[in-house]
């Protein structure tokens, strides 16, 4: 463990910003989100949790993958890899789990991403522990807390007017090249110590047994009932760290064009539109149950892990306050019925 001091903080992101591309929380008109940064005094760290998580910065809204031109039996192709070494600064250590659950995604034994795969190779995660975890939040349900250290190259903790830092890979050292930092004494380990025990995590939610409940309640009543409340805005899908549904479109033009890829949604009904006109999750019902299921359900069939890491966002950023809590809880209530009755 190694000891800053909050006013070396600008020197040292000021020069990050030489070498890599950084990417920290910004305020802007009090709401905070994941921006790069030329200049140190643009990033914020007193925040709670940013209104989107950093997953963009892997995973932007909008890419192009590749450009393409035709000239008569010959097509050439241009991909849009993007290789620029990256840091993401100040993230929280939830979006940092995030990632590892994204890793699933772009990169398993049917499927490599290389857009996703490329970034996620230069880029490195400095995280920032959560002193005073907002009441939404309910990351220890999932195997994580204000403080860990999964998927993270550093951890700074905020002790007043110091940051104990915590180098936990050869890439977070690497970030520190060139600078003298002492080790943390032991005060300023204690002062740390004192911090993490003091970030409670109040909210929690039961796992146990919900995705054996999911396995046989593919039709029960329940979904009748549980999503009326939902306006299928998919605000809970743009603001969660984990979802990562897209669309590919071409943008063409006479013989050239590019095929970008944009972040979708399973709330929205064009999402599973067909070509036919049929809809397999025509109305609401059939979409809300896709996303609760996917995330508990589908994605660990796939992947055995559950696709959420409890940051809360989803709640926060509902127009009805539906609260994902609260539909566990409906569906841990539930009586297990068998699909063949």
């Amino acid at each position: 463990m190694l000891l800053l001091k909050k006013e070396q903080l600008l020197a040292w992101l000021n020069k990050l910003t030489q070498a890599y591309q950084v990417f920290a929380p910004v305020n802007e008109e009090g709401c905070v989100s994941f921006k790069q940064i030329e200049a140190g005094d643009q990033c914020t760290l007193d925040y709670t949790n940013s209104k989107v998580p950093p997953k963009e910065v892997l995973f932007p809204r909008s890419e192009y993958l590749f450009c393409y031109r035709c000239e008569k039996e010959h097509v050439e192709l241009k991909e849009q890899i993007d290789e620029h070494k990256k840091v993401i600064f100040g993230l929280r250590p939830c979006d940092a789990r995030s990632f590892l659950l994204l890793d699933n995604v772009f990169r398993n034994e049917r499927f490599q991403d290389p857009y996703y795969l490329t970034r996620r190779k230069n880029t490195v995660l400095v995280g920032l522990g959560c002193n005073q975890p907002p009441a939404t939040c309910f990351c220890t349900s999932l195997g994580s807390g204000p403080f860990a250290t999964e998927g993270l190259d550093l951890l700074l903790v905020d002790i007043g007017d110091r940051y104990v830092l915590e180098v936990l890979t050869e890439r977070g050292q690497e970030l520190l090249s060139g600078m003298e930092l002492p080790a943390a004494d032991q005060e300023a380990r204690e002062a740390a110590q004192k911090v993490k025990e003091g970030a409670a995590v109040s909210s929690r939610v039961t796992l146990e047994g919900l995705k054996s409940k999911l396995d046989v309640s593919f039709d029960h009543p329940l979904w009748d009932l549980i999503h009326e409340k939902c306006l299928g805005c998919a605000a809970c899908t743009y603001t969660c760290p984990t979802c990562h549904c897209f669309d590919i479109v071409d943008e063409a033009q006479g013989n050239e064009g590019c095929r970008v890829r944009s972040w979708d949604a399973c709330m929205f009904p064009l999402f599973t539109l067909h070509g036919s006109g049929h809809n397999p999750r025509p109305t609401n019902k059939e979409r809300f149950r896709q996303r609760v299921m996917h995330k508990f359900k589908y994605f660990v069939d796939n992947f055995n892990a559950t696709a959420c890491v409890g940051c809360g966002r989803c709640i926060l950023n509902c127009p009805v306050n539906l609260d994902i809590r609260e539909v566990i809880a409906e569906i841990q209530g539930t009586e297990v019925r068998s699909n063949k009755q």
